[in-house]
């Protein structure tokens, strides 16, 4: 997870605010051609200002429209979605970090946090992070079936399938490693052993 910075939380937040805006002054002017009372505007401000963030953290994966412009994403500290507890707590405290002026508060606190969150992301235990780019994986390379050179157990055969199924999630040094483990089925190390075993799965798939 790769933290956000305040520029581009701030581009962010300036997408967000404009929408917030035109939203807000739509409603004002239908509130004010129905002859409702301030009450009414003051209500749809709070549910405008602070239901928005809230409603797109909950319902779209912690992105904003902004955030989403921006490529970031709202998470808890463990990476795991932010629920309405967590989404509630760190968008009520926008008020403690605009204080003295101008989110001066929080663009403190960011600056001073290795992962650059605000004082409502400390609280409600939080960030904002880049969303991850899809790394491009080079398709796996056609090989010749090879037989193994002694049985394996149906549980050794299905481990060694998985592991290939799963390949284009695992980093290809990791890959290696565990190709490594494997030197005494296959006789060899790192890639030379990853090679060797593809050919024996593509042995047992035929």
């Amino acid at each position: 997870m790769t933290p956000a910075g305040p520029a581009v939380r701030a581009w962010a937040w300036a997408i967000d605010f404009m929408i917030f805006l035109t939203l807000f002054i739509g409603y004002s002017m239908v509130i004010g051609a129905l002859g409702l009372g301030q009450g009414s505007i003051f209500l749809g401000l709070f549910v405008l200002y602070w239901g928005y963030p809230i409603l797109c953290e909950v319902y779209f994966d912690g992105r904003s429209v902004g955030k989403r412009a921006m490529r970031l994403r709202v998470v808890r500290a463990d990476g795991l979605p932010v629920g309405w507890r967590e989404s509630s707590l760190r968008n009520l405290l926008l008020i403690a970090d605009f204080l003295p002026v101008l989110y001066l508060s929080g663009l403190l606190c960011m600056l001073f946090d290795l992962q650059y969150r605000r004082l409502g992301d400390i609280v409600a235990g939080t960030q904002v992070i880049y969303l991850d780019q899809e790394q491009k994986r080079v398709s796996a390379p056609e090989v010749e079936p090879e037989a193994l050179p002694f049985p394996l157990t149906p549980d050794q055969q299905r481990t060694l399938i998985a592991l290939f199924e799963r390949e284009a999630n695992i980093p290809i040094e990791r890959l290696h490693e565990l190709a490594s483990i494997a030197e005494p089925l296959t006789g060899e190390k790192g890639r030379a052993s990853l090679d060797r075993l593809r050919a024996y799965v593509a042995g047992l798939n035929q």
